[in-house]
């Protein structure tokens, strides 16, 4: 059975709301309005894409241009159309190849100088490859471990008749 979408405050209304009486909604209500903000914000982010390809489509001949003038490949550029003015930004991605540095940092080691004058180390485990670690492995690792938590969501969903 489907649960009928009248009756129940729209999206607008409960931006007006006070949290106590969202709260106080049933709960078919709430579920029917999260899905209702969860389509409201993806079609808001197709949106905003579109608008923001058509803008880069705009100005990205006007960026490199400008890049070009200024010299350089990557970074920040500004320029004007009419009365906008145009910030451009094409951030630098610099990627390392990690097995090249932990090579290089034994090179810089066994010639008596600190790998840490040029380089900033750190260590990573990745969570799957620890759970699988045999336990006595993990105790060792234990103390170095620290875990926190992220936010936690909820989505709700309208139950289906049973057929």
């Amino acid at each position: 059975m489907e649960v009928a979408r009248t009756n129940r405050p729209t999206l607008d209304t409960v931006r007006h709301m006070p949290v106590g009486d969202v709260i106080g909604l049933p709960a078919e209500h709430l579920a029917m309005l999260q899905a209702d903000a969860r389509e409201a914000l993806d079609g808001a982010r197709r949106l905003l894409d579109w608008i923001e390809a058509a803008i880069a489509l705009r100005y990205e001949q006007r960026a490199i241009g400008a890049r070009a003038a200024a010299g350089k490949d990557t970074g920040t550029v500004r320029f004007e159309d009419g009365p906008v003015t145009v910030v451009a930004d094409l951030p630098k991605r610099v990627e390392w190849d990690q097995h090249r540095l932990a090579t290089l940092v034994e090179q810089i080691r066994a010639g008596g100088e600190d790998p840490a004058e040029y380089l900033e180390i750190s260590f990573k485990v990745p969570e799957r490859a620890y759970t699988a670690w045999p336990e006595r492995i993990r105790q060792a690792f234990e103390p170095a471990r620290t875990v926190r938590t992220g936010r936690q969501t909820f989505r709700l969903t309208l139950n289906g008749e049973a057929g």
